[in-house]
């Protein structure tokens, strides 16, 4: 029996924020034979290195730490951790009406289920974490348990959702920081971003030459390690 811990963030996702992309995605993290601390160990001594104090989040990225973004992809790349994420384009096309009826909620949680249910195994016990976004945390966390109960019945191996402040963990903070990368490639890909900041680029070059993939588009999907899934909503006629 594999037992993970999957810390779930987003970005970008609110319905008339204009912003034409929005992007979901974890970081899975293996608990049993400690290794879950050694790897929460082993992130936080790279923090250390590099005098990282706050939360790390794309939001807050500086050209100053650029070599600490660069060595938490390497360090990314050398352990059991992974990444997935669903990246939507052209989020002005969703059509709540027909198939969300009518609401973006709904829409978020069949974004949740497509993103998990890679993951379901009746060989695994899961816990998901999912960052807490605003006062609806709650509701959401049951709507979401419930979408999945209802697709797997009893064979599902997710048997626990909690939401937590991302700066409580620093897997968040990871998931942020992919997510956060993955938005703005293909925000500048799209034009949405004009003058795209340099040294953010050569980030996003360098964790594109890590993962062998470009982040504003999908990657294989048995892809395990650092998978994208492109869902582009169909143009309205």
């Amino acid at each position: 029996m594999s037992d993970f811990d999957i810390f779930i963030d987003e970005t970008c996702h609110l319905e008339n924020d204009h912003i034409p992309v929005m992007c979901i995605g974890y970081v899975k993290v293996p608990t049993s034979d400690d290794v879950y601390n050694n790897l929460k160990n082993e992130l936080k001594e790279v923090f250390i290195k590099h005098n990282q104090n706050s939360e790390l989040k794309w939001q807050k990225f500086s050209k100053a730490r650029l070599d600490l973004y660069k060595e938490l992809v390497d360090y990314f790349f050398q352990t059991p951790l992974e990444f997935r994420c669903v990246l939507v384009k052209y989020k002005d096309r969703l059509n709540h009406k027909d198939f969300n009826q009518g609401s973006h909620d709904n829409f978020y949680y069949k974004l949740i289920y497509y993103l998990l249910r890679v993951n379901n195994s009746v060989n695994s016990n899961i816990r998901v974490f999912i960052d807490v976004k605003d006062t609806r945390g709650k509701e959401k966390l049951v709507k979401i348990n419930e979408v999945l109960e209802n697709e797997f019945k009893e064979k599902t191996s997710f048997n626990y959702f909690q939401h937590l402040h991302s700066d409580h963990n620093i897997f968040f903070q990871l998931a942020d920081f992919f997510i956060g990368a993955v938005a703005y490639k293909s925000r500048v890909a799209s034009g949405n971003i004009v003058e795209p900041t340099p040294h953010k680029l050569e980030f996003i070059n360098y964790l594109e030459e890590k993962s062998g993939f470009n982040l504003d588009e999908g990657t294989e999907p048995w892809e395990t390690k650092f998978n994208i899934f492109d869902h582009q909503p169909k143009r309205r006629s």
